[in-house]
């Protein structure tokens, strides 16, 4: 994508608010249902999960950094953001998305767990933790865990698909150079396929419990293969069609970890309880506007097919009861695609250099995640449940997070970006009984912009703040090059 274009840029500033009442009268500007508590209390209160306590219900969602080594290792990079993590407060730390194999890998600076790399995770792990009992005393209190992905079709060196979808089918790349999408022969993971994965699940599972992780998940979001197959409606085989075929690859792996590890390693699952459908960038304005969408649409999860724009809970939740019934005792509740509908995942105030302008005011977006995850966290009052879209709010991510814990809403409140440029929002929290505005992520995608950066000799820019830690501002100066280029 060239920046050189004649397009007619829509910008817009939403976050202006000069304190938070502010932001309450444009809250009920839009008729939206947010609540902000004045007080943060009950975020500091333990959370129990399975057999460990979390020491408060504040969480670090797991963000890539893009950072690690060529052969799947932690990098000093890596440490340091481990490290960060650590130091600042939050009880559930949600260890960044790892590869299961070499092919699953969404880049080629992606953590990847094996028989090689476990020592050098094993020693990321007990830094982190040694960090947090340098800061707070006790590490008996945090909750550390690992999130187990394969790629599926955004894998790296090539998609893996679990169906063919006719809107996104057109933009999954098998040449990212040339822009060439995948052909209409382009093959279907096959069932026998599927089932070796799952095995691969079982051994990862296990290499993680004995580094020492205490809970791993089993990641279904973000239109990854696991997330893929959930929607794979039309599909053929025991993989594809009803919704027990389409849960069938997940049952089945926790059922395989049980077998093999117990209870002793906690099962969690961040879930795409909405998939949405796909955008596109306005070639007028760069506004992001719907792709054309076939309806009925078969092929989104929680998506409602006669009006696809829209959700349908019923079967994120009805997922969410199967997963508990099978031991699964914490989930994270997500949304959207960072590949094809950004907006809705991550509510964003400005979009990185090759993506599209909001077609919402943020809020809206906050709003969809507060309502969609409470659907989920209501219908199931037992199970702990991790909460999305709060980093947009900026400095408020703690009044919303307040208020919604009050509200049964959710159980734990976790920021993505949000920790990247603010690691020790918790700890300022704690001590303060607010977050620090200078601190805060204000939402412009510099971090998402260095993901994508990839035409250049490392292959993959590192990711993290640019506005908020200085380490990324000339990094960002030489992706900002390459996208341009691009």
């Amino acid at each position: 994508m060239s920046a050189n274009s004649n397009k007619m840029v829509v910008k817009r500033k939403h976050f202006r608010y000069r304190n938070i009442e502010d932001l309450r009268q444009e809250i009920a500007k839009l008729g939206l249902k947010i609540r902000l508590a004045d007080r943060v209390e009950n975020l500091f209160q333990p959370v129990q999960i399975g057999h460990k306590t979390a020491g408060n219900a504040f969480g670090i969602h797991p963000m890539e950094g893009c950072d690690c080594t060529l052969d799947g290792k932690p990098s000093e990079l890596t440490i340091r953001r481990w490290l960060r993590f650590g130091a600042g407060g939050a009880k559930l730390i949600w260890g960044e998305a790892t590869a299961i194999l070499e092919e699953a890998k969404a880049n080629s600076r992606q953590l990847e767990i094996n028989d090689y790399t476990a020592n050098s995770i094993e020693q990321l792990l007990t830094l982190t933790r040694d960090k947090h009992k340098e800061i707070f005393g006790a590490n008996e209190e945090v909750i550390v865990g690992m999130q187990l992905t394969h790629s599926g079709r955004y894998s790296y060196k090539r998609p893996l698909i679990a169906f063919r979808h006719p809107v996104v089918d057109k933009v999954t790349l098998v040449d990212k150079k040339k822009r060439i999408p995948i052909p209409e022969d382009y093959p279907v993971l096959s069932d026998d396929e599927l089932e070796r994965l799952e095995d691969r699940y079982v051994e990862v599972a296990k290499l993680a419990h004995r580094i020492g992780f205490d809970f791993i998940d089993l990641k279904q979001c973000h239109t990854y293969l696991l997330n893929e197959l959930l929607a794979a409606k039309t599909r053929e085989g025991k993989y594809g069609g009803s919704f027990e075929n389409r849960t069938l690859f997940i049952r089945n792996i926790i059922g395989k970890i049980r077998a093999e590890v117990g209870d002793r390693l906690i099962l969690a699952s961040r879930i795409n309880v909405y998939d949405g459908i796909a955008y596109m960038p306005n070639p007028n304005t760069n506004m992001g506007m719907p792709r054309e969408t076939p309806t009925p649409y078969p092929y989104g999860f929680g998506v409602d097919e006669n009006n696809p724009p829209q959700p349908n809970m019923s079967e994120p939740i009805k997922l969410v009861g199967l997963m508990k019934e099978s031991g699964v005792k914490l989930v994270n509740a997500s949304m959207g695609s960072p590949y094809y509908n950004p907006h809705i995942g991550r509510p964003f105030e400005r979009p990185p250099i090759d993506g599209y302008e909001t077609p919402e005011h943020p809020l809206v977006g906050v709003d969809r995640h507060f309502r969609l995850t409470a659907d989920i966290q209501q219908a199931h009052p037992d199970l702990p449940i991790v909460g999305t879209g709060y980093s947009w709010l900026q400095n408020y991510v703690v009044n919303a997070g307040e208020a919604n814990v009050q509200d049964g809403k959710v159980r734990f409140v976790a920021v993505g970006r949000g920790s990247m440029a603010y690691p020790d929002y918790v700890k300022d929290t704690m001590e303060s009984g607010q977050m620090a505005k200078n601190k805060s992520c204000v939402a412009i995608s510099y971090c998402t912009a260095l993901m994508r950066a990839k035409d250049n000799p490392l292959h993959q820019f590192p990711s993290g703040c640019v506005p908020r830690d200085r380490f990324y501002a000339q990094i960002y100066k030489d992706a900002e090059k390459t996208l341009t280029q691009q």
